[in-house]
């Protein structure tokens, strides 16, 4: 049995903001030779992340914010310190999501130890399937409040940086057609396209949790914290561990195969909510054969291409939505495929952890 599963997920945004830098963030795509929109790995993580915990219905583990005094030149300044998380497996987002705690002057010296686990779950930036299927759109925005001027306030500052007075901004604006209560926005990006996003799930890792101690994924005593509560010994081939108790176990593996199908960004890192809904699936446990499963392939003659979700491929399952249908020429579409594709990622999970 393989000790790796691999999903890639196909979704269509239709003109949205990933992020807020710089309007849409980009990157040069060489094939196509101009910028294309994106959206990082760190972004989909932290979606997929909310949707899981969302469904387990907890909240994230706490986290303490470190700021350091510095002082130069007789004066002082705050700066940037490094968040501290518990280091606790018994928090999902923890034991999904990862952690690390290093050595730093912002640690209690009791604690000078580097601790880190890293995440079960390494996830791809989301990127467009072929540049020919997805885009950026330029348009100009406003901020207008000009139905009630008597109520909003506005300061005009001179160069010299001088508030100016009634006056002085009535005599400013004659011969000028403007709105001092609106405010124009100009070249704002929206994204549109196809994009494809994939995952790939350590399954000896998941729900497991190293003891070690030369290379500490937690202390000692998380460790005993974590057999008081049900966790049981076992071994992988990275040597003894922790394994989450059974209660636990289908209900995590659930919640996070739900929030890998169903994710949307929802962050304050994001504008212009689209729904991003997921088009197909492909799960295996080899990551060359997925990649044909959900791909690209150019027209004849041509720099643009076709979208293509096949389900021949052996070794591969594939699912297809309903909406799917809209984008790509398919006879796979089912209403469930979304609750199908869950079950299949839930049941390869579940089989491989019941080995544990």
């Amino acid at each position: 049995m393989s000790s790796f599963l691999y999903l890639r997920g196909l979704k269509h945004a239709d003109l949205t903001v990933f992020g807020v830098d710089k309007g849409q963030k980009t990157y040069f795509d060489p094939q196509a030779g101009y910028p294309l929109p994106y959206s990082s790995g760190q972004q989909i993580k932290r979606s997929i992340m909310e949707s899981f915990m969302d469904q387990l219905g907890v909240q994230p583990a706490p986290i303490t914010f470190v700021s350091v005094v510095a002082e130069k030149k007789g004066k002082q300044s705050l700066g940037e310190g490094a968040p501290l998380g518990l280091c606790d497996p018994s928090y999902p987002d923890q034991l999904i999501g990862g952690y690390m705690r290093a050595d730093s002057k912002e640690v209690e010296e009791a604690d000078k130890r580097t601790i880190k686990r890293r995440s079960p779950v390494s996830i791809s930036a989301m990127r467009p399937l072929h540049p020919s299927l997805a885009g950026i759109k330029t348009e100009n925005a406003s901020f207008d409040r000009s139905d009630r001027p008597e109520v909003h306030k506005v300061i005009v500052r001179s160069a010299s940086g001088k508030q100016l007075n009634e006056d002085q901004i009535v005599e400013l604006l004659k011969g000028e057609n403007r709105s001092l209560f609106r405010k124009w926005i100009q070249d704002e990006k929206r994204a549109s396209g196809l994009f494809v996003y994939d995952v790939a799930i350590d399954l000896r890792r998941l729900l497991t949790v190293a003891t070690n101690q030369f290379e500490p994924e937690v202390s000692p005593e998380t460790i005993e914290k974590l057999r008081s509560q049900g966790w049981t010994d076992g071994e992988t081939v990275f040597g003894k561990c922790l394994v989450a108790p059974v209660a636990e176990r289908e209900k995590i593996v659930k919640a996070l195969t739900y929030a890998l199908l169903n994710w949307q960004i929802t962050s304050n890192q994001a504008r212009t909510f689209s729904l991003m809904e997921t088009l197909a699936i492909a799960i295996s446990d080899n990551a060359s054969k997925i990649a044909g499963a959900i791909r690209a392939k150019l027209k004849e003659d041509s720099d643009r291409a076709d979208p293509i979700v096949d389900d021949s491929i052996g070794g591969v399952s594939t699912f297809v939505s309903l909406a799917a249908a809209g984008y790509i020429r398919t006879n796979l579409e089912s209403v469930d495929a979304l609750d199908q594709a869950e079950a299949e990622l839930t049941k390869r999970i579940m089989a491989y952890v019941e080995t544990l």
